[in-house]
C-alpha cells in the first residue's frame, strides 16, 4: 500500500538500507544482482542428502525465480545521479535501477534479521519504508528458520515524483528464525530508490549515548582511517560522547602527521590515552573504566584497531541495545579484511565439557557470501544463540560494567569469552547480531598457539574454566591439555611445551600473579622462547643447510588418522621414536622440508629434524629432536597435570573468591598506575 499519512516521528528506525562505497568485493553483502547464486550448489547438496529418501526431494525449497534477463542487474550507487530528483538523498542510500532489471535486498547488511528482534527486544512488528519513483514492482519476502522463503506482499508503483511506500509485517512467527527482505523489479522507465529503512512504531525508549573504546598497538595508520570514517558519519557522531584510543604502542597515534586533520570532526570527543602495553584486556578495561567514570554514555563499544568500520553497524548495535528487554551485550560479526565477503563465524560458544571455544551449533564457519547468498543458505535463517562475542566489535551497556566489573586481567585471549560467560551468569545475554559487523585481519594464517602466545592460550583457558566450568574437575580439559602437551613434545616444539608448562605452573600459583605480571610477562615469554632452536626462524629455506630429501619417505604420513585406533598406533610409534637416538647427521642437515599445512604431530613425531614453514608463509624454522629434553619436559608435564587435576576443586574456589577483586576498577587503576610508574622508571 502507498501511505503518506504517517510522519517520520511515528516510527523508530531499526535498520537503514545502505549501499557499499567503492569496493566491488563487498557488493554481495549489500545488494544481490543474481538471486540464483548458490542455488545449483544448494540443490546438489540437498539431493545428496536426500538419497534414499524421495520424500525429501519434494520438500526442497525452490530456488528464487527471476524472469529471463532479470538475473543480471545494472545498478549505480551513491550521489550524483542525474535521474535522482530527491534533494536530501543520502550518499550511500540511493540507487538508480535500470528498466527491466531486478535487485534483491536479501543480503547480509540489508535484509532484516527478524528473529533476533523477536527474541531479544520489545519490537512486535516491523515496517519496510521506501521512498521511490519511476515504475517498479516491490516484493516483500520472509523466511522461516529452516530457510524456506516466500513473498508476503507485492505492490506496483508508477510515479513521476517520489512516493513513500510502507509494508508492515508482525514478528509473531519468527520465534526460531527467519529474515525479511525485499526485491525491486524496475519497469519500463526504471526506478530510483531515494532511501529505504526498516522501522517500528515509535516506542518510549530513548536513544542511548555511546562511547567507543579502541585498543591499539603500533597501528597508527589504521586508527587514522577510523577517525576519518567516524568523522564522515554524522549519525554516529550524534550519538557519540567520546572516542577513547588507548595507545599502548611505541609508534604513537598522536605523532602521525595526519592525526590532527583526521580527528578534527570529532573535536574534544577524541581522547588518546597513552599507557604501557597491558594487552587487549588492559586497553579495553581502560576504555570501559573511563566511560563509566565519565558518566555520560549508556554504552561502550569496544573495537580492535586492525579493522575496517561499517558505521551503520554502530547505529544498529546501539538501537538494538536501546530496545532490548533487558541490558544486553550486542556483538558484531567478523568478516575478513582481505577476503571481504567471507564471514568467519556467525556465532561462538564454549563447549562445557571440553571447555573450548568454537562456532555455535548449526553454523558453518567461513561462509563466503560471494559464493552463496542468504536466500540459498538455509542454516543462516535459524537464529543462533551465543555465549560471547569477540571484542573486535562488541557493545556493552554501562549498567553491566558497573555491576560486573572490568575485563579479566589476562593480557590477550579469553577475556571477551569470560566476560560473556560472566554476564550470562548474572542474567545478561550476549547477542551476535546479523547486519552488525566489521572487517578484521584474519588470524587463520598464523598459529599463535605455538609461539609465545601459547602461554596465554593455555593459562587463560584454564583460568576461565576454573571460574565458570560446571564440572568439579573441569571436564576433559586437563586430560586434553596433557594430550596436546605430548603432541608438542613429539613435534619437537620444545619452546611451546615449555611455555605451556609455565602457564600451568602459574595457574597453580594462584590468582595473585594476574595483575602483578600483566605488563612484564610478554617480554619474559619472548625471551624464554628465544632460547630454543626451533623458535629461531629465517625468511627462506636457503638460510639453512639443504634437506636430505624433499618429503617424508611415506607420502601418506601427512594424512590425518582416520579413527581412534590409528591415532593410538601413530602416537605409540611416535613415542617409540622419541626414545631412540637421533639419526647421525640430523643436526647437520634437515631430513625434510615440511609445509605448514602438513606440520602435524603424526608427521613430525617420526622425524629427527625438519624445516617447518610458518603458517603465514613468511619464515622457516629448523626443528631438531632432543631426546633428553623430551624426557625432562615430559616428566615435569605429567607431574604438573596430575597436580592440577588433584587441586582443581580448591583452585576453582580460590579463583572464584578472588574474581570480584581482580576484575574490579580499583584493582585495574592500581595496575595502570603501577605500570606507568615502572615505565617512567625505565626511561
Amino acid at each position: 500500500m502507498i501511505d503518506q499519512r504517517a510522519a517520520d516521528g511515528e516510527f523508530r528506525i531499526l535498520q537503514r538500507v545502505v549501499f557499499p562505497t567503492d569496493d566491488l568485493d563487498v557488493v554481495p553483502l549489500y545488494v544481490e544482482t543474481n538471486a540464483d547464486r548458490g542455488a545449483a550448489e544448494l540443490a546438489s547438496e540437498l539431493l545428496a542428502e536426500s538419497l534414499g529418501n524421495p520424500a525429501a526431494i519434494s520438500a526442497m525449497p525452490p530456488a528464487a525465480s527471476a524472469a529471463p534477463g532479470e538475473t543480471q542487474t545494472s545498478i549505480q550507487f551513491g550521489p550524483g545521479l542525474p535521474e535522482l530528483a530527491v534533494p536530501d538523498a543520502a550518499p550511500r542510500r540511493s540507487a538508480l535501477i535500470t528498466a527491466g532489471r531486478r535487485v534483491s535486498f536479501g543480503t547480509y547488511f540489508n535484509a532484516f534479521p527478524a528473529s533476533y528482534w523477536r527474541r531479544w527486544t520489545t519490537v512486535a512488528s516491523v515496517t519496510l519504508r521506501l521512498r521511490i519513483s519511476g515504475t517498479a514492482t516491490i516484493v516483500l519476502y520472509r523466511s522461516a528458520a529452516k530457510g524456506h522463503s516466500h513473498p508476503v506482499q507485492t505492490i506496483s508503483i508508477d510515479a513521476d515524483e517520489t512516493e513513500t511506500v510502507r509494508l508492515s509485517l508482525p514478528l509473531t512467527q519468527f520465534v526460531d528464525g527467519g529474515w525479511c527482505w525485499f526485491d525491486i523489479v524496475a519497469g519500463r522507465r526504471g526506478a530510483t530508490l531515494a532511501d529505504a529503512d526498516w522501522a517500528t512504531p515509535a516506542t518510549p525508549a530513548a536513544k542511548g549515548r555511546i562511547s567507543i573504546g579502541m585498543t591499539t598497538f603500533n597501528r597508527p595508520d589504521f586508527v587514522i582511517e577510523h577517525l576519518r570514517t567516524l568523522g564522515d558519519a554524522p549519525e554516529v557522531l550524534d550519538l557519540l560522547d567520546a572516542f577513547y584510543v588507548v595507545d599502548q604502542g611505541t609508534e604513537r597515534v598522536a605523532d602521525h602527521p595526519d592525526f590532527a586533520d583526521a580527528g578534527k570532526r570529532l573535536g574534544d570527543r577524541l581522547r588518546v590515552i597513552e599507557q604501557p602495553n597491558l594487552g587487549g584486556s588492559g586497553g579495553f578495561s581502560r576504555a570501559m573504566d573511563e566511560t563509566s567514570l565519565a558518566g555520560r554514555s549508556d554504552y561502550v563499544l569496544l573495537l580492535d584497531d586492525d579493522i575496517k568500520l561499517e558505521p551503520e553497524s554502530i547505529l544498529r548495535a546501539a538501537t538494538f541495545a536501546d530496545l532490548a528487554r533487558r541490558p544486553t551485550i550486542v556483538g558484531g560479526h567478523m568478516f575478513s579484511l582481505h577476503d571481504r565477503a567471507l564471514l568467519h563465524s556467525f556465532g561462538e560458544t564454549v563447549a562445557p565439557y571440553t571447555w573450548l571455544w568454537g562456532a555455535a551449533p548449526n553454523t558453518t564457519p567461513r561462509h563466503d557470501f560471494g559464493r552463496r547468498n542468504l536466500r540459498n543458505t538455509p542454516w543462516l535463517h535459524r537464529r543462533v544463540d551465543v555465549d560471547y562475542n569477540g571484542w573486535w566489535m562488541c557493545l556493552i551497556p554501562i549498567t553491566i560494567i558497573r555491576e560486573l566489573g572490568l575485563a579479566l586481567p589476562v593480557f590477550i585471549k579469553w577475556d571477551d569469552a569470560e566476560y560473556g560467560l560472566r554476564a550470562s551468569k548474572a542474567g545478561y545475554p550476549t547477542v551476535s547480531m546479523p547486519g552488525v559487523a566489521t572487517w578484521h585481519i584474519a588470524w587463520l594464517d598464523k598459529n599463535d598457539a605455538i609461539d609465545w602466545g601459547a602461554y596465554y592460550h593455555v593459562r587463560n583457558r584454564l583460568i576461565v574454566a576454573l571460574l565458570h566450568s560446571p564440572f568439579r574437575r573441569g571436564g576433559r580439559l586437563v586430560a586434553e591439555s596433557a594430550e596436546i602437551q605430548l603432541q608438542n613434545l613429539m613435534s619437537m616444539r620444545y619452546s611451546t611445551a615449555t611455555l605451556r608448562l609455565l602457564a600451568l605452573e602459574d595457574v597453580l600459583s594462584g590468582p595473585e600473579h594476574l595483575h602483578r605480571e600483566l605488563a612484564i610477562k610478554p617480554q619474559e615469554l619472548r625471551d624464554l622462547r628465544s632460547r630454543f632452536i626451533e623458535a629461531r626462524s629465517a625468511p627462506d629455506v636457503d638460510s639453512f643447510p639443504p634437506v636430505r630429501r624433499r618429503a617424508p619417505a611415506n607420502g601418506t604420513e601427512s594424512a590425518a588418522p582416520a579413527n581412534k585406533k590409528e591415532i593410538v598406533l601413530r602416537a605409540a610409534a611416535g613415542m617409540v621414536h622419541q626414545l631412540k637416538r637421533p639419526r647421525r647427521g640430523a643436526r647437520e642437515r634437515p631430513q625434510v622440508a615440511v609445509p605448514a599445512a602438513d606440520a602435524h604431530w603424526w608427521v613430525l613425531a617420526r622425524l629427527d629434524s625438519a624445516l617447518v614453514s610458518a603458517p603465514d608463509g613468511a619464515s622457516v624454522a629448523w626443528y631438531q629432536r632432543d631426546r633428553a629434553r623430551f624426557r625432562s619436559l615430559g616428566i615435569r608435564s605429567a607431574m604438573v597435570h596430575l597436580k592440577l587435576r588433584r587441586r582443581w576443586p580448591r583452585l576453582a574456589a580460590q579463583y572464584r573468591a578472588a574474581a570480584a577483586d581482580f576484575t574490579s576498577p580499583e584493582q585495574w587503576r592500581n595496575t595502570y598506575q603501577a605500570s606507568a610508574g615502572e615505565q617512567s622508571a625505565g626511561q
